[in-house]
């Protein structure tokens, strides 16, 4: 049934699960309303707590005069599951109101409109809480003392219109069926994150060949003062488990490994365990225990990897053959990607034993969990059932609402957006490869607002399978911009440990590899050293965080705009957010140049509406990362030199 006034098109909308958002959030809620005729109607958001009570209603705005589209800000307090419905009504005072407005200067039906607005307004004054000022006014309008003009003028003040908006009477009621929202913890939407590989950290590397030495959880936790110095919040494990021998990676991805190679952390399994258990050269559970609770007093969360894949040497390979495919020649078919080849890992068959593969995988998550692990960094989540993540997101969900689940799935739009949609708290996205202004303008607007209300985006800047060629060209001023940009664009953002060292030297020409890389061989790094010789970007990226944490702006997602530069090396982009009453908007400007090679001048026209000014207005802004203050205005000259900084982050304080 459509309803007495149709509500059509009502967003945000997710046909796969509920709409997200974390606690004071704001986001719009829109609609198409219409009805027949030329009587005015209206409508409003109505919220219902997870207890089910309906909250105060708040009303809607007509986007533009004669879309027919209504839109309303709404933010929800807490974690839970909410939801929203939309009603509309017929407005019978704003209808009187524009007839009266019309009739009565014409002298045309005066005693017919004053007596249709006295009832009106005396029909409202009744009304429990009484409001004797509409009594009043429905009294004023049968005055026959005063001329009709005088008569309207009189009773239909500023206060009354007011008091009819904020309680209207309302006819024909129709109301929307209800839109689902999961307010998920603030660490959903925000939050900043540094990826490292326990065994390389103390890991001895200069000895005899063979005699090479992993890092334990004990010298990996020497390094977490440090990342919490620069302002991070999750640090991100890649597998910790034991890792096989079969078919083991050597060094830069070889197929023959030499004694001491540690192969990679993605080939799962070995006689020593498999997902639940610790690879032995890290130590024990309990030492994997003391490492979380290390971090947590540095006000760290661990974030730990779930690939759902295995070494040939893998337990399940011998419990549960029935997990994986077997080919005609009888053997396990290892995973590749053609020309890829991964002969060290056979990935999970779903279709034989869903539910005992689904009750294995769910209780390794179980285990983690118990072991004070809350975040899961899901690798390749696309090559498995969405089904299956659907399902055991949901069962997690149930009991557990604060575990998160990003998904690592660098795949086709389609699929990244069905995990999304299904229940993965957030998502990698192809960002690493938008370096141009045009493609990071039309990805970023994408992400902000089209798929904002369900997919969130985690802006890592580099992964150890991703080193862009953006990176490998620019040097350090192309490690700088890109530093700013996922930080500010996105309200989750990361790093894989080498970023702040720049690290840039691929493994052939052409390639995003890393040579050397961390994935096949331990890789200590001279923390102290580079610290020593400035040839590190942490400074920078200990700034970025902590403006991060004290601009509310920059919390947020679906609060990006970008303004115009007459120029395509230079990128401009704003994030704004109302104060409550009383309190000062939060407004940050970001300028980029994205050319690392070159200075670069432009004028930068800033939409000075979208960061709450008018455009006439003069603003104080001053560049967080310099200290230099300006003023700025609605066209603005900015030059920008990679050699000495890359990038402007304005703060807006004051006019």
């Amino acid at each position: 049934m459509i309803g007495r006034l149709p509500i059509l098109d009502i967003s945000p909308e997710n046909v796969l699960g509920p709409v997200k958002a974390v606690p004071e959030e704001r986001f719009t809620v829109g609609a198409t309303v219409i009805r027949e005729g030329h009587d005015s109607l209206a409508a409003g958001v109505v919220v219902h707590s997870p207890e089910g009570r309906r909250l105060p209603l708040v009303p809607m705005r007509e986007k533009a005069p004669g879309t027919d589209r209504y839109e309303a800000e709404i933010s929800l307090p807490a974690e839970g599951r909410w939801s929203f419905s939309i009603e509309s009504w017929s407005d019978p005072f704003t209808t009187w109101l524009h007839v009266a407005r019309v009739k009565l200067p014409l002298d045309t039906d005066t005693d017919l409109v004053l007596e249709e607005g006295a009832r009106l307004l005396a029909k409202a004054g009744r009304r429990v809480p009484r409001n004797p000022d509409l009594s009043r006014a429905a009294k004023v309008l049968r005055d026959t003392s005063l001329s009709p003009m005088e008569a309207f003028e009189a009773a239909v003040t500023d206060d009354v219109v007011s008091a009819m908006e904020r309680d209207p009477v309302r006819e024909l009621v129709t109301r929307s069926k209800r839109t689902k929202v999961v307010v998920h913890r603030e660490r959903a939407l925000f939050g900043s994150w540094y990826e490292f590989f326990p065994r390389s950290e103390g890991a001895q590397v200069d000895t005899a060949p063979g005699q090479e030495l992993s890092g334990t959880f004990a010298t990996a936790a020497k390094r977490l003062p440090a990342i919490a110095d620069m302002g991070f919040d999750v640090v991100y494990l890649p597998p910790i488990h034991p890792v096989g021998t079969a078919h083991r990676k050597g060094r830069n991805n070889t197929l023959n490994a030499h004694a001491g190679d540690p192969g990679s952390v993605w080939a799962i399994g070995s006689a020593d365990g498999g997902h639940d258990a610790v690879h032995p050269d890290l130590g024990t559970i309990a030492d994997f225990d003391a490492f979380v609770t290390e971090a947590a007093e540095h006000g760290l969360e661990i974030a730990l990897d779930l690939a759902l894949q295995c070494s040939p040497d893998h337990p399940w390979v011998t419990e549960h053959p029935e997990w994986f495919t077997t080919r005609v020649d009888g053997s396990i078919a290892y995973a590749e990607n053609p020309p890829k080849k991964y002969q060290d890992i056979y990935p999970l068959c779903f279709d034989n034993d869903f539910e005992g593969l689904y009750a294995e995988v769910l209780r390794v998550v179980r285990h983690w969990m118990d072991h004070g692990v809350r975040i899961f960094r899901v690798d390749n989540p696309h090559t498995k059932p969405v089904a299956f993540w659907e399902r055991l997101l949901a069962d997690v969900a149930r009991t557990d609402p604060d575990v998160l689940f990003l998904a690592e799935a660098f795949t086709r739009p389609a699929m990244m957006r069905t995990l999304a949609g299904v229940g993965f708290h957030q998502s990698y996205t192809y960002f690493t490869w938008r370096n141009g202004k045009d493609e990071l303008t039309e990805y970023l607007t994408e992400l902000s607002r089209e798929t904002a209300h369900y997919l969130r985006p985690n802006l890592f800047a580099n992964t150890p399978d991703i080193l862009n060629a953006y990176l490998q060209d620019g040097g350090r001023p192309a490690f700088e911009a890109r530093a700013v940009l996922a930080a500010t664009l996105s309200p989750t953002w990361g790093i894989y440990s080498g970023f702040e060292l720049c690290e840039n030297t691929p493994a052939a020409p052409g390639s995003e590899e890393y040579l050397h890389s961390e994935k096949y061989e331990y890789r200590p790094r001279d923390w102290a050293g580079a610290d020593a010789s400035g040839t590190t970007i942490a400074p920078l990226i200990t700034r970025l965080n902590e403006l991060r944490r004290v601009h509310p702006a920059l919390r947020e997602l679906r609060n990006l705009r970008f303004h115009h530069v007459d120029g395509p090396e230079i990128v401009c982009f704003s994030k704004h957010r109302p104060g409550a009453p009383g309190e000062p908007d939060d407004a940050v400007i970001v300028v980029v140049n994205l050319d690392p090679h070159r200075a670069h001048e432009a004028t930068v026209r800033l939409d000075l509406p979208s960061i709450g000014h008018t455009w006439e207005e003069d603003l104080k802004v001053t560049d967080e990362l310099t200290g230099h203050s300006y003023t700025w205005r609605a066209d603005n000259y900015v030059r920008l030199d990679p050699a000495t900084g890359p990038a402007h982050v304005f703060t807006v304080s004051g006019r």
